[in-house]
């Protein structure tokens, strides 16, 4: 009898290792075929039209520049401009103290912008990481914090915001000049793109939405801002490679190459809904409190802005896969979208597929740490605020554990 019965259990073992292994390989097979089913580009071309009573508010800051400003970045807002009609457009730039001649750079383009009549300020400064480290505080001591290297330092993400925000108080003086408001506001980092790629990303959604933003590299296939994308659960990516989210729903929209809805965006470009920046308390660029940050909490102002604007959720914040866009030429020329151009290709599909679940199961527990580190600092800085007037960060998914302060040579984390 119990010679029987081991034989039995050996013959229900092969059966089963069977019908594991045909489950398995049915799996795959079906993988296989959702993702060949799935394109992974669509075709970019320069047929969008903007509604003719759209209006563009092109807005940008940089920072030791000038050899992706000469090679491309220029020649790319010029040629955009042309697109979208220097009538329809104005362009605000904000340069801070470079060392290099980005300066000499943007001189040239407000050159080649007043030549075709485009509306425009470009703000070059003098000031200097340095000079912003080594003035004294103000009194209110915002964005400056007591650090563990024993001296009061300039956070980065204010002095960041304070850079956006004095571009974005552009837009009511060119109003002076031209009263038609903006419908539009495009933010371009100091990256490779086209003419095409705005387009595209312009008509995500059909135009719909609070923010569409495209994808940026710097070392493809690996994605650059990891700082400021969550997905729309309001988790980070699990991977930097494709299909890159946690988030069920937004894992499913970039794997059948549809808009991705997502809490928060930036990577490279992104466009925005003006009508939050006409409000009577217009929407503004920010830094987590002080008292939060000295928690060794920080946010990047590129994702508060989404938590803050009203129209998140109501149009949505969504990410375009088909606008790929990289910090330099070779990044741009593996990742960029064209009907003849197709990235990811189908063995990082698949393989990315797998990394990603692989990613997901065993990265549990330390998201699940990190995320427990993140709402436990916040309810030691909630729990010591007054009651009457309690404290509020609605940007909870945009919070990571780091802390991070400007050095005369860019930033660091502390």
């Amino acid at each position: 009898m119990h010679l029987r019965f081991r034989r039995f259990f050996r013959r229900s073992r092969r059966i089963w290792l069977r019908v594991a292994l045909i489950y398995v390989a049915f799996f795959l097979t079906w993988d296989t075929y959702e993702l060949l089913r799935s394109p992974s580009t669509q075709n970019v071309s320069s047929s969008y039209h903007p509604n003719p009573n759209e209006r563009f508010f092109i807005a940008s800051i940089h920072w030791n520049n000038e050899k992706i400003l000469r090679s491309h970045w220029n020649r790319a807002v010029v040629d955009l401009v042309k697109y979208l009609g220097a009538e329809n457009t104005y362009v605000a730039v904000l340069e801070s103290g470079s060392w290099d001649d980005s300066k000499g750079a943007l001189r040239d383009l407000e050159a080649d912008l007043l030549g075709m009549q485009v509306p425009n300020t470009i703000v070059l400064e003098e000031s200097t990481h340095e000079d912003e480290m080594s003035r004294i505080p103000p009194p209110d001591k915002h964005g400056w914090m007591w650090t563990a290297r024993k001296k009061m330092e300039l956070r980065r993400i204010p002095y960041l915001a304070n850079l956006r925000n004095r571009v974005m108080d552009m837009m009511p003086r060119a109003n002076d000049t031209d009263p038609r408001p903006f419908t539009k506001v495009l933010w371009l980092n100091d990256v490779v793109f086209t003419v095409d790629d705005v387009l595209t990303l312009l008509s995500t959604n059909s135009g719909h939405y609070a923010a569409a933003c495209a994808l940026d590299f710097s070392k493809p296939p690996l994605y650059y801002d990891t700082f400021a994308l969550r997905d729309i659960s309001g988790a980070q990516p699990v991977t930097q490679t494709w299909p890159y989210f946690l988030a069920s729903a937004s894992r499913a929209a970039i794997v059948s190459d549809q808009a991705v809805l997502v809490q928060s965006c930036w990577n490279g470009i992104v466009a925005m809904d003006a009508d939050p920046f006409y409000a009577n308390s217009p929407l503004r660029f920010r830094g987590i409190s002080d008292s939060l940050a000295s928690l060794h909490l920080e946010g990047s102002e590129c994702c508060l802005i989404h938590a803050d604007n009203p129209l998140s959720s109501v149009k949505g914040v969504w990410l375009n896969p088909d606008v790929r866009v990289g910090y330099n030429v070779d990044a741009y020329d593996i990742v960029k979208a064209s009907p003849n151009h197709s990235w990811p290709s189908f063995h990082s599909r698949f393989t990315g597929i797998w990394i990603n679940r692989l990613a997901r199961w065993v990265g549990t527990p330390s998201r699940l740490l990190q995320h427990l580190v993140v709402l436990s600092r916040l309810r030691q800085w909630k729990s010591a605020s007054p009651t009457k007037n309690p404290r509020i960060e609605p940007g909870i998914y945009c919070l990571i554990n780091e802390m991070q302060v400007l050095v005369k040579n860019g930033w660091k984390h502390l």
